[in-house]
């Protein structure tokens, strides 16, 4: 007969490990799809008029809208600032670069015992500067990732050292190993890539698991999809885009509504193995549209803004989906910025942060359930390009103003080109006074703004990984 002591010890000791396998298998699955160069003003549950967007708008009515989601008016400072939970300020000095000593939200997850993968566009090993180790073909996999299908690891869009465009017949790099423009002839880039994230659901659909899909679409060049090609040659040469202003509209068009398609299959994965019912599904971009597209929005038409720090260029959407826990058809006007994924999906898996992890941003997973949640007042912006002609800039924003470091000042719903700066008084009680001061405030806490010499060039690129938490003045 057991010793009664060690009947209780028994018990306890088997409720606990029931205890921990049901957190285990309850963690939610993650699926973070991040869409390139396009904006609201392209989604039919943003007001868009001129796209069909059937399955984000699906996630929408069925998940949650964010109304004012913030990134970077660029590709990499967008990817570098969402996969590290970090302001521009501390860690980004290279167009095109990750430095691999930044932790990522794959290594956060990847920690917690969740199957990872990344798949889409890459294009942070530092090619454009010949960074070291820009040929290291394991760096998604040392950034958090256990499996990778990508473009632009350690190939760029020369064909002569193997490389070429995303589309059509595309150069990728998988777990290891290139496909080349020969052995991907006829197919189509993000057809290969879903199908590598649909593959990954499947064979990991019984452990928690997080898949990062960085679309190549709907990138420039603009030219046609499996949907609109027709019998034309599949080719790198189908990569070109037409230099007609009315064939390039006409092929965007044509790729929103693929990249939306891809959405609906990848969606469609999830419930046919039986995933759904517990996966976080999170949709937003990188930046605004392209500034050669535009757009019917709610009546009016509004020109994309990519490379300019109005809000066409950093106001970008952001749909959430959790079966069973999203509200259905909420639209919230909280405040997100890229900053606040890693902490959320911390907050998802939970991960309490720890001394290494970042505390810029804030979870909003709470929203996710119909909570309140801890919402920042206001959003900042620190943009130094490094990049093309773009000029940098730094600001500080809530729902409605804007206030430059150059002190600029906008109501931006009733200004979306940001074109009259508003005069107010120091001690006014308006809303712009009561606005302008407060974000000054946040202003005076956060790093000086980038250098005015900032181009692909620059000498300086300073950064500053221990500045102080901006959001606690007392810290």
């Amino acid at each position: 007969m057991r010793h009664p002591l060690i009947a209780i010890t028994a018990a306890v000791l088997s409720v606990l490990v029931c205890q921990t396998l049901h957190a285990e298998s309850t963690r939610p699955n993650v699926v973070l799809i991040m869409a390139d160069d396009v904006s609201w003003e392209c989604f039919g549950c943003y007001g868009a008029q001129d796209y069909q967007t059937p399955n984000i708008d699906r996630l929408a009515a069925e998940g949650v809208r964010f109304s004012h989601c913030y990134s970077t008016p660029i590709c990499t400072p967008s990817r570098v600032e969402i996969m590290t939970g970090e302001y521009s300020f501390r860690n980004y000095t290279h167009f095109g670069y990750l430095n691999p000593s930044e932790k990522t939200f794959g290594q956060l997850l990847q920690s917690a015992g969740y199957k990872t993968a990344i798949a889409g566009k890459w294009q942070l090993n530092g090619l454009y500067h010949k960074a070291e180790g820009f040929n290291d073909n394991t760096r998604p996999q040392k950034s958090g990732f256990d499996e990778y299908c990508l473009w632009q690891v350690t190939k760029g869009k020369n064909a002569k050292d193997g490389g070429g465009e995303r589309f059509w017949s595309p150069p990728l790099e998988q777990n290891g190993k290139l496909l080349t423009a020969d052995e991907n002839a006829g197919k189509y880039g993000p057809d290969i890539m879903s199908d590598f994230v649909c593959d990954f659901i499947d064979r990991y659909r019984t452990e928690p698991f997080f898949v990062y899909y960085p679309t190549v679409l709907v990138h420039d060049p603009f030219v046609p999809t499996p949907d609109s090609i027709g019998d034309a040659p599949r080719t790198q040469a189908a990569n070109k885009g037409p230099k007609n202003p009315g064939e390039k509209k006409e092929n965007f068009v044509a790729m929103v509504s693929y990249l939306d398609k891809v959405i609906g299959k990848i969606v469609a994965k999830l419930e046919t193995v039986g995933a759904i019912e517990n996966t976080i599904i999170l949709f937003t971009a990188d930046n605004g549209t392209n500034r050669q597209i535009r757009s019917s929005w709610n009546g009016q038409t509004v020109s994309g803004g990519k490379g300019t720090t109005t809000d066409m260029g950093t106001h970008v959407p952001f749909v959430a989906y959790w079966k069973g826990h999203t509200p259905n058809g909420a639209v919230f006007d909280d405040l997100v910025d890229f900053t606040d994924f890693y902490a959320s999906l911390a907050d998802a898996a939970g991960i309490p942060l720890a001394d290494d992890d970042p505390f810029d941003g804030r979870s909003f997973i709470p929203r996710l359930r119909g909570e309140w949640g801890n919402p920042r007042d206001w959003t900042l912006l620190h943009y130094q390009p490094y990049w093309g002609k773009a000029v940098g800039g730094q600001y500080v924003r809530d729902q409605r103003f804007k206030l430059y470091r150059d002190g600029r000042f906008f109501d931006v719903p009733n200004d979306l080109t940001e074109t009259h700066s508003l005069e107010t008084q120091g001690s006014g009680t308006s809303p712009a006074d009561v606005a302008r001061r407060k974000l000054g405030l946040v202003l005076e806490r956060a790093p000086a703004a980038p250098l005015k010499k900032g181009g692909p060039d620059a000498v300086d690129r300073p950064t500053y990984p221990d500045w102080k938490n901006i959001h606690n003045p007392n810290d």
